[in-house]
């Protein structure tokens, strides 16, 4: 086996210096920026959708009674800080704690949803949804966090997560609690405990299907 000469050692060092010059630093996307870009897309898809429903309608619902507002504000603060952590979980050397970001909201919106549904009493004037709307809620909430959940994980391939399991879960969380506050658009209708466990059942199914498909898509 013959040794390498001097001018091959000389030749290898000037390739691997002209091609370090050429070097230029890889700077990350910043995972804030990276959250910003789908919560931008969620409000246009939200001035759309608010631009066929009635307005007027839904915040006299809302207003009637304060666990309606108080859970439509918890669904929306979770869909945005879950999205932000899970693009922030995704960035190597960030803490896991991130995780712990959108727990606050989401027991706001469980807590008040329950109280909606043991209240006592009905906001006049409006009805409770029955099933057959029911699994138009759960149709609803899928139907939307699909494309949301798309581009989330379309976002998250420009980083590199080492916890894909939890930034996924977060993920889904996050299209799941997005898509839940858009049903209110179209949604003129009293709690009830079968459209609770209709909402329920729906967000635990795009949390699951986001866990376990959106897995693929970053191999």
């Amino acid at each position: 086996m013959s040794e390498a000469t001097p001018s091959d050692t000389t030749s290898h060092d000037r390739l691997i210096e002209r091609l370090a010059t050429d070097l230029r630093p890889v700077r990350p996307i910043s995972p804030v920026w990276l959250a910003a870009a789908w919560l931008l897309v969620v409000i246009v898809f939200a001035a759309y959708l608010a631009s066929m429903s009635d307005l007027h309608a839904m915040m006299r619902r809302l207003e009637a009674a304060p666990d309606m507002w108080l859970a439509a504000l918890g669904s929306a603060l979770t869909g945005v800080l879950a999205a932000v952590a899970a693009f922030m979980t995704s960035v190597p050397g960030r803490s896991n704690r991130w995780a712990l970001l959108p727990l606050p909201p989401l027991a706001l919106w469980i807590w008040e949803s329950g109280m909606g549904c043991a209240r006592g009493w009905h906001i006049p004037g409006v009805e409770d949804a029955g099933p057959g709307f029911s699994d138009h809620c759960f149709m609803f909430i899928c139907g939307i966090s699909l494309p949301l959940s798309l581009l989330l994980v379309v976002l998250l391939r420009w980083t590199f997560p080492l916890r894909p399991n939890l930034t996924l879960l977060l993920g889904g969380l996050a299209a799941a609690g997005a898509a839940a506050t858009l049903l209110n658009f179209f949604h003129p209708y009293d709690a009830s405990v079968s459209d609770l466990l209709t909402h329920a059942g729906a967000v635990a199914l795009v949390v699951i299907a986001n866990r376990l498909f959106g897995e693929r898509l970053f191999r």
